[in-house]
């Protein structure tokens, strides 16, 4: 059969915390081939626990990107097809600060910069975490907008004095590019100073963190024109969505039970919920975040995936040897337990003050053992989070898994032994850029199509009950260093 030619287009964005990418789609969600683009980039960590990014460098690789794809519009078959739509997905939790010309008077603190752990336990003194939590779908941690203005305010009060406005980078690359102003309920929700009930910013924390209402953006759905991007006036730009959003409703895990885990640069699982769910509360040491005004998703993220593979394969040395490293009977055996909080963690348990940890090191221990089980150890805490969606709303019908790790056979086979349970792999591995599209589609009142059948993954049953004990090791020794922070610290420095 034809493919019916599309009536329209429509450009999405995924600003990542690592690489920007842009595309064109049809009115049902299907790439425009050959208008895919791509700029790297990376976070740079300091060993005070800072991790930056360059807000210029991000402007310029998105900006780049959708040139590149509007270039490769004009000398496409899809060239006479408008572009009627614009929105994107970009990384949570960041904040940026900007003078009152909208200049960057910061970098970019990302979700990884743990510099103000101190100025969250004094938050977590001053108010109830678990009322908080509550009311925002955030903890009272350093990954969020509160503790980092508290940090910066202590740390460099000048500089804080002077910031007009603080924004999330996705908001203020859309104002650069597009002329648009403004914050979506959704990356509003990541900052942890959105009120999920008012869906205004939280009263009591902003002023806690002596932010005036003034200095923080409009949060809308509403779009606006392109006013300031050629070849996209005519198009209505949609404000940004989380990563997380637009990653369960690019790999189709936006209702019926179905769970999304996303494998990227950090990692998450979570679960897509309409307004009647929404009043349930979560477990806590989970999150809520808004989709848009209506929908919210549920889960847990870590802070050590993709990046923490990275450092393996480069500290390790492993070339090309990755893929064959991760054997998968060896994995379910290996001796050594890892704690892998190489960067401060985050779900479901929140351990701050413990740090990367290997237990078990021999003489005949190679690099191979310390990346299975380093990989492993990732793994067992998504699915202490799986676990913990499951006990509040019920087993999966399907466990969908997108982001970079679907390229890896090794590795998706370790996940499924890891978790216990068969997985479904989304054949849009960037499942968040196709997710942007799919929101601007559905904002424009079109009904994209489902995508492509998932291919799937089975477990074996003999190794997830050994991983299980693994993964009940992993937990002890958790425990254990939590127990006994004052030591651990002392031995870690």
């Amino acid at each position: 059969m034809r493919r019916r030619a599309a009536e329209f287009l429509v450009l999405a964005i995924d600003i990542g915390s690592s690489s920007t990418r842009s595309a064109l789609f049809d009115d049902k969600a299907r790439m425009v081939n050959g208008t895919d683009a791509r700029r790297e980039y990376a976070v740079e960590y300091s060993a005070d626990g800072g991790a930056e990014l360059s807000p210029f460098r991000l402007r310029q690789a998105a900006r780049n990107c959708v040139r590149e794809t509007l270039q490769a519009h004009r000398a496409s078959g899809f060239r006479k097809v408008p572009v009627i739509g614009v929105s994107g997905s970009a990384f949570w939790h960041s904040l940026l600060g900007l003078d009152g010309n909208g200049r960057p008077l910061t970098p970019i603190f990302t979700w990884a910069d743990s510099r103000c752990a101190r100025d969250a336990i004094q938050l977590r003194e001053q108010f109830d975490e678990r009322k908080i939590h509550a009311q925002t779908g955030c903890m009272l941690r350093a990954s969020f907008w509160p503790a980092k203005l508290c940090w910066f305010r202590r740390t460099n009060g000048n500089l804080f004095r002077k910031v007009v406005r603080w924004v999330s980078p996705a908001d203020w690359i859309f104002e650069e590019i597009f002329g648009t102003g403004a914050s979506s309920p959704s990356m509003a929700s990541g900052t942890g100073l959105y009120d999920l009930r008012t869906k205004k910013w939280h009263e009591d924390l902003r002023q806690a963190c002596e932010v005036g209402i003034e200095k923080l953006t409009v949060i809308t759905e509403t779009p606006r024109r392109a006013i300031s991007f050629p070849g996209l006036r005519e198009a209505q730009v949609f404000t940004a969505v989380g990563d997380g959003a637009a990653g369960n409703l690019g790999c189709g895990a936006n209702g019926g039970g179905r769970i999304a885990i996303n494998l990227g640069t950090s990692a998450a699982v979570r679960i897509m919920e309409g307004p009647r769910t929404a009043r349930i509360p979560i477990p806590f040491g989970l999150f809520r975040y808004a989709v848009d005004g209506e929908r919210t998703v549920m889960g847990g993220a870590i802070s050590n995936a993709g990046n923490l593979r990275r450092w393996c394969a480069r500290e390790l040395r492993l070339d090309e040897n990755e893929e064959n490293s991760l054997g998968r009977k060896a994995a379910a055996g290996d001796r050594l337990i890892v704690l892998p909080f190489w960067i401060a963690e985050r779900a479901p348990t929140w351990p701050e003050k413990l740090r990367g940890t290997i237990v078990g090191l021999t003489q005949s221990t190679d690099s191979a053992a310390i990346f299975r089980a380093t990989t492993t150890a990732v793994f067992y805490r998504l699915a202490e989070i799986l676990a913990l969606i499951e006990k509040t709303r019920g087993r999966a019908t399907e466990i969908i898994v997108s982001g970079g790790a679907v390229h890896s056979a090794a590795t998706l086979a370790l996940l499924a032994d890891a978790l216990g349970r068969d997985l479904c792999v989304s054949r849009d591995a960037e499942a968040s850029l196709r997710g942007a599209a799919r929101y601007v589609l559905e904002k424009l009142g079109s009904q994209s199509g489902p995508g492509r059948k998932p291919r799937r993954v089975r477990h074996d049953r003999r190794l997830a009950e050994k991983h299980r004990v693994r993964r009940a090791r992993q937990a002890a020794l958790e425990s254990m260093f939590s127990k006994n922070g004052a030591a651990f610290e002392s031995l870690s420095g």
